[in-house]
């Protein structure tokens, strides 16, 4: 347990059973709010150091766009086109940046299967559904897989 963890608790404990002598009913509610905010804590933890490498297709279906939407650099990315039968490689990106790969022609459906790790060497590996008719990215999926939403 981290440092500020272990204040948050202690004063959160402190301030519960101060509570708990005036009315046990706000305690409890303290003692929710403490837990709570240890648990938001360990949320922002996990998702500190997470790379999160995206493909999308451009609008004239000549292009492969490759964004790092996550919050730390993402290496060694290796990007596979099925069935086209394309692989390319990016060294690097760091977050919010973005690369392209051009095709030789139009495609109208693919799925990109990408693997990258972070820089402490930890392995990723996402796929999406690349389409030029469809709707392209969902918006209401996670910016980072969230409880084990993938």
């Amino acid at each position: 347990m981290e440092k500020n963890q272990k204040i948050i608790l202690v004063v959160g404990c402190l301030i519960t059973l101060g509570l708990f002598y005036i009315e046990p009913f706000f305690a409890l509610i303290a003692l929710v709010g403490v837990l709570a905010l240890l648990m938001s804590i360990h949320i922002m933890r996990d998702t500190a150091e997470y790379p999160l490498v995206t493909a999308e297709l451009s609008e004239n279906a000549r292009e492969i766009i490759v964004t790092n939407a996550g919050t730390t650099r993402a290496q060694n990315i290796h990007v596979a086109l099925v069935p086209l039968n394309i692989e390319f490689d990016l060294a690097s990106l760091d977050p919010d940046e973005e690369s392209g790969f051009s095709l030789g022609s139009m495609i109208s459906e693919a799925k990109a299967v990408i693997t990258y790790e972070n820089p402490v060497g930890r392995e990723f590996s996402r796929s999406y559904a690349l389409t030029a008719l469809g709707p392209g990215r969902d918006p209401t999926e996670p910016m980072f897989p969230i409880f084990g939403h993938r």
